[in-house]
């Protein structure tokens, strides 16, 4: 059944609203407003003792014009009894949207810790022309980190796979950067790509699965992200599988020393399950198997997480139901390869 509520949006939700349009987290907002991101946190979550008087009104200012340039959200998903809160104190938005009850949906951006530090050491790269180093365990989620935050402006991200040779990987940062195609040898393309980057500073090249450019039998592949890095005036950032660290240790020192930023994935905690689950109601044995699902130093990730709930949520829109037990898990369960 739909509910329609008339009610007055605050600053915060109006703000939270567009984060949500526009799948961008605070810490990419924090990052447009040249802000530090635990004041726009404690802003957006209503914990404005922790701020400074004076640097309220300066985030709202900031607030305001960035809502100018994006534009208001198209909706805003409230349950009835945000609709029956309270009028706000500062200047409100009227709308009058339609609220669904027992919705299930996911979040469109979960803003784990792993994902604030991705963005982060990204960001410090991009601005420093740094050079960064992720790694993490399969399914913890750097690649989905990586590719949320080149959606920004003046950042390429290319995936490498075993597969791939020398020209391969010079063909791919071509075409991110828009280079008309080149003939010449890898040497002269290198140069070509070096000479693009010095001239159209603020660049920053994320090279995913990067992994699979070493080994000890061939480090010619590594060599060129560290001939770019050297060369060119970019921010450059590597990613892999925790192998991706000690083999570049070994079989490239060089590269090794001259990492400026490193970051290896944690992976969630219980404290983050619980909010990714905030809007989804459940019995404790459900919880405690996502936790095992979540947590687990193993077999736990975010990846088997999040499949697990598409098919959890599959299965109470066909029954009916709105529930999570831990039956519902177990018939999600048949549906996967774990």
């Amino acid at each position: 059944m739909e509910k329609t509520y008339t009610f007055q949006l605050t600053l915060v939700d109006r703000v939270n609203a567009k984060l949500s349009e526009l799948k961008c987290t605070k810490q990419e907002l924090a990052l447009h407003l040249n802000e530090n991101r635990s004041s726009i946190s404690n802003y957006l979550n209503m914990k404005h003792e922790k701020i400074a008087k004076v640097r309220i009104e300066e985030i709202e200012t900031k607030l305001e014009d960035w809502l100018r340039k994006e534009g208001e959200a198209f909706s805003v998903s409230m349950t009835p009894s945000q609709g029956e809160a309270t009028p706000p104190t500062e200047a409100p938005a009227t709308q009058t949207v339609p609220v669904k009850s027992n919705s299930l949906k996911k979040m469109d951006i979960f803003e784990t810790r792993d994902l604030s530090a991705i963005i982060g050491l990204c960001n410090s790269a991009q601005e420093t022309h740094g050079l960064g180093i992720v790694v993490g365990k399969s399914g913890y989620g750097k690649t989905y980190a990586l590719k949320h935050y080149a959606k920004l402006p003046r950042v390429i991200h290319i995936e490498c796979n075993e597969a791939m040779n020398c020209k391969d990987i010079v063909r791919k940062i071509e075409r991110g950067i828009g280079l008309p195609k080149n003939y010449g040898s890898i040497d002269e393309r290198l140069e070509h790509i070096c000479n693009f980057f010095n001239m159209n500073q603020g660049y920053l090249l994320i090279v995913d699965e990067a992994d699979k450019l070493i080994s000890k039998y061939t480090q010619k592949k590594i060599e060129i992200l560290r001939y770019i890095s050297d060369g060119a005036a970019v921010g450059v950032v590597i990613a892999g599988e925790p192998f991706l660290e000690s083999a570049i240790k070994n079989y490239d020192p060089r590269f090794a020393n001259r990492m400026d930023l490193y970051y290896k994935l944690r992976g969630l905690a219980k404290d983050e399950v619980q909010e990714y689950f905030n809007a989804f109601e459940m019995d404790d044995a459900a919880m405690e198997e996502f936790y095992i699902r979540a947590c687990n130093t193993n077999t736990g990730c975010f990846r088997l997480l999040d499949r697990t709930l598409n098919n959890v949520i599959r299965i109470l829109k066909e029954s009916g139901k709105n529930v999570i037990t831990l039956g519902v898990i177990r018939e999600a369960s048949n549906m996967m390869m774990l």
